[in-house]
């Protein structure tokens, strides 16, 4: 038991020092890519570049998280909304945003979005400790808050970039499958794992298959 412990401290020590150093990376490797997304933003419509919000991150904290707006500005800025169940979050449940061939999807976020780079701002969620590169995608605090006991255990880690539970489905699998995989993750969680989901993931957004 108490190798173990010291095993799972071990690995949570090094996760950390990896984030840093990969969002940093990133963030200066990534650097013209968020330039030309940023101009391309303004000048599409004029409005702001950088779309920001509340997500539950880890023990239910709530932290705001960056994307790039891919979005009209009048309809980022509209309420999330309210959820009401009583008994956790149904199964069934899929939360969907809006298509890429939504009208109040812009032109840019239609790309950005197909290839998650409207994602890539996270990076500075990661490197300021908000989010982790790998782990459950942070959530919405609406949906959060009517999590049942066990839907909540998706919140004792860091939330991610991308997770189990992307690389299986990613957006398109329901809630009751997600909390499934995310609680399958933080049971079995290693480095090896995490280096599994890494470049599983670099595969999905080179394809365009679904959204982180």
């Amino acid at each position: 038991m108490l190798m173990s412990k010291l095993v799972r401290t071990g690995y949570y020590s090094s996760k950390r020092i990896v984030d840093i150093i990969g969002s940093f990376i990133a963030i200066v490797l990534l650097s013209p890519i968020f330039l030309i997304v940023a101009i391309a933003i303004k000048l599409e419509d004029g409005g702001t570049i950088i779309f920001k919000q509340e997500r539950s991150g880890e023990n239910d904290t709530p932290f705001v998280i960056y994307k790039f707006r891919s979005m009209t500005e009048r309809v980022t800025s509209r309420p999330t909304g309210e959820y009401t169940w009583e008994n956790g979050v149904p199964d069934t449940f899929v939360f969907k945003d809006t298509g890429e061939q939504d009208t109040r999807v812009t032109q840019v976020g239609s790309f950005i979005r197909k290839y998650s780079i409207d994602e890539l701002p996270q990076f500075v969620n990661v490197l300021v400790g908000n989010m982790s590169l790998i782990g459950p995608r942070p959530e919405i605090v609406p949906i959060t808050s009517c999590y049942s006991e066990k839907q909540k255990q998706r919140l004792m880690v860091k939330p991610g970039i991308t997770g189990w539970a992307q690389i299986n489905g990613r957006s398109d699998i329901n809630n009751g499958e997600k909390i499934r995989l995310d609680l399958e993750y933080i049971e079995k969680q290693t480095a090896l794992l995490d280096i599994v989901i890494f470049f599983k993931t670099v595969w999905l957004v080179i394809a365009g298959k679904g959204s982180v």
